[in-house]
């Protein structure tokens, strides 16, 4: 089970962007990496195509999910998530200072 899913709120804990929050938008699975609204922004030099014009491009850039902290949304706070069986017998995230579940995010 992830304990990071897309459209969670995470606060960055580590490197250039240390205290920057924002909501996940693509979460890298396999590469163990995640992209937050407005977080990470480098300038990438696009390439001339048929639709579209050449110049810098300003983008979100992925992070190891190590250099992030969820948000609770119950107490607000940067925790750390655990996972427990939930009452319908499947696995579910609980934070770990209030103890309390985490919902699982609404899909955009």
């Amino acid at each position: 089970m992830r304990k990071i899913r897309s459209g969670d709120t995470v606060l960055v804990t580590s490197g250039r962007n240390k205290g920057q929050q924002g909501k996940v938008r693509i979460n890298q699975i396999d590469r163990d990496r995640i992209v937050i609204e407005g977080v990470n922004m480098v300038t990438k030099h696009i390439k001339r195509g048929r639709a579209r014009q050449a110049g810098l491009v300003k983008m979100e850039a992925p992070l190891h999910v190590s250099n992030v902290m969820l948000v609770c949304p119950s107490c607000k706070q940067p925790t750390r998530v655990g996972v427990r069986t939930g009452d319908d017998g499947k696995n579910a995230r609980y934070c770990k200072k209030c103890d309390a579940w985490i919902p699982r995010p609404e899909a955009d």
